[in-house]
């Protein structure tokens, strides 16, 4: 494979970490250029750090090409609809760290990175949060998340917020992924009539299309892995309690988590250390036993499968013949890197604890939203308060808000009582149970396991608006009730879609994970460029 200049510099520079990068930069320090043009399309957080340290780019020049892209390609020609809402102060703000590095100030390693979040995590500047839902989008959060709120400290740029699926797909039982009233349908760029998987759609599917390096997404059982996997990138869903959830449009108290998605690992572990701080809004980030990293590219490490001990949970795969076939010939990828592989495992609660998840599920979404709405400003006389005021409105506006599925989710929930409800406690008591003490923790200590390995889904169905999503396999489930973390990385195509491979990991295990996916990441390089094909090739 013939190696550029520019991919040189990203090869290069992949393994030195945030803290090696001057040194780096000061060792190879090129020819002056004078702000060329850069192209960004596929560029990592750390060529674009080089190319900005070296004064070869501006901040505003890289903030300019990422919106001239997402306007030709999102907007116009394939109309991905990733972004649901630009950020008018983008400019000015990429301006405003230009100025700040040429007066010889750096925020560290986040200054000047253009990224996108989700549309359910709160800014309070002049874009909306509206989870996709009509029945938001005129509400305005007091303040910032506590994570925006740290990534301004950094001086990160917010391009903009991506679309969803409405309400994180936390609405309906047969709803379509990647769809909102509010924004639309996300399509997925790498063949544009199949699905992309949600509920993270939209920042899945603009970084795989280059809109930015860096994004954010959250996940409750799925939403990260499922739509980083489905479109061939790369999503971390940390344990919970690694970042805080203050200001996140809540489902979950108990799995709720926002966490990085990128095009590689680098570059989900340069955006994870930075926003892994304590939030005394958010208890779950200061449990017993919180152990982090303000700095996981230390982890990055070409060599790490060498010793490593993976458990391949042959159970949670077996949906589709070509995932198979990839998983397997990923595996002896790992086994020639040194890995030492524990093949077959079984996790022996799997589908022993959908039912409860569900009912945990509709009983904290209805205390968190209600906390959540309350949090609110209204802009506006008779602004929505509650649950059942969002109930009535999509009812007011069922031709918008429900042309293709409803809302029973919603109205189950409602029904729902207080948190104290024995109903309550003796479900999530079992999902902890089947989890954690009767599924995950027996494996990992009896095989003293690095992390478990499965497929991450199957190649993305047709979007079926209609019927709803097709969803015939996946893992998310343990490591989301558990709430333990997981990295899902490329491992391969079917017919152009894109198939992920799952590390899950103790809780607080974000750094090993790192450091073995990065192994494999750099041992396969099995992402591709979205082509955005109509359709798949026969």
């Amino acid at each position: 494979m013939r190696v550029g200049r520019r991919r040189f510099v990203g090869v290069a520079t992949t393994w030195i970490g945030a803290a090696g990068l001057s040194r780096w930069v000061a060792a190879n320090p090129g020819p002056p250029a004078p702000a060329p043009s850069v192209d960004v399309t596929d560029a990592s957080w750390l060529e674009l750090r080089t190319l900005i340290d070296r004064g070869a780019t501006t901040v505003a020049a890289l903030v300019g090409q990422f919106l001239e892209r997402i306007d030709r390609l999102d907007r116009r020609g394939p109309a991905i609809r990733a972004v649901i809402e630009l950020n008018p102060e983008a400019a000015a703000i990429a301006a405003a760290c230009d100025a700040e590095r040429k007066a010889g100030h750096s925020r560290g390693p986040l200054h000047g990175l253009p990224l996108l979040i989700k549309d359910n995590i709160d800014t309070a500047d002049k874009m909306s949060t509206s989870g996709g839902s009509l029945a938001l989008v005129e509400q305005r959060p007091p303040r910032d998340a506590f994570i925006v709120e740290r990534l301004r400290a950094a001086g990160a740029v917010i391009l903009g917020k991506t679309n969803l699926s409405e309400w994180a797909n936390f609405r309906s039982t047969r709803s379509t992924s990647g769809w909102s009233a509010r924004g639309g349908l996300t399509r997925n760029p790498h063949v544009l009539d199949r699905n992309t998987s949600g509920s993270s759609s939209g920042t899945a599917a603009g970084l795989a299309a280059g809109f930015a390096t860096l994004g954010i997404g959250t996940e409750t059982d799925g939403s990260i892995i499922s739509p980083s996997s489905i479109c061939g990138i790369v999503g971390l869903k940390p344990t919970v309690g690694l970042w805080s959830r203050s200001g996140i449009i809540p489902i979950s108290r108990s799995q709720d988590t926002p966490g990085p998605m990128a095009r590689t690992v680098a570059d989900v572990a340069a955006l994870l250390g930075p926003l892994a701080t304590a939030d005394p809004g958010d208890p779950a980030t200061r449990a017993p036993g919180r152990t982090v990293d303000s700095d996981y590219t230390r982890y990055l490490d070409a060599g790490g499968l060498a010793r490593a001990r993976l458990g391949v949970a042959r159970n949670l795969a077996g949906f589709h013949p070509d995932v198979d076939r990839a998983l397997d010939d990923a595996i002896h990828v790992m086994k020639d890197a040194g890995a030492v592989i524990i093949d077959p495992l079984t996790i022996p609660t799997a589908q022993k604890f959908d039912d409860a998840e569900l009912e945990v599920l509709l009983y904290e979404f209805k205390a968190g939203l209600t906390s959540y709405l309350a949090s609110l400003t209204p802009a506006r006389s008779g602004a929505t308060t509650t649950l059942a005021d969002i109930i009535a409105f999509n009812e007011r506006e069922r031709d918008r808000e429900m042309p293709w599925f409803g809302q029973e989710l919603f109205e189950r929930a409602q029904k729902k009582g207080p948190l104290h409800e024995p109903a309550y406690r003796a479900a999530r008591a079992r999902c902890l149970r089947m989890a954690r003490r009767e599924g995950l923790d027996p494996l990992f200590a009896a095989h003293r396991l690095d992390a478990i390995l499965a497929p991450s889904n199957q190649p993305a169905w047709l979007t079926d608006l209609l019927n709803g999503d097709h969803v015939t396999g996946g893992n998310t489930t343990f490591a989301a009730v558990a709430g333990y973390p997981s990295i899902t990385v490329p491992m391969g195509f079917s017919h152009d879609l894109p198939l992920g491979l799952s590390f899950i990991g103790r809780p607080w295990g974000e750094g090993t994970l790192i450091k073995l996916a990065s192994g494999f990441e750099q041992h396969t390089r099995a992402r591709r460029a979205p082509r955005f094909l109509p359709t798949a090739p026969g």
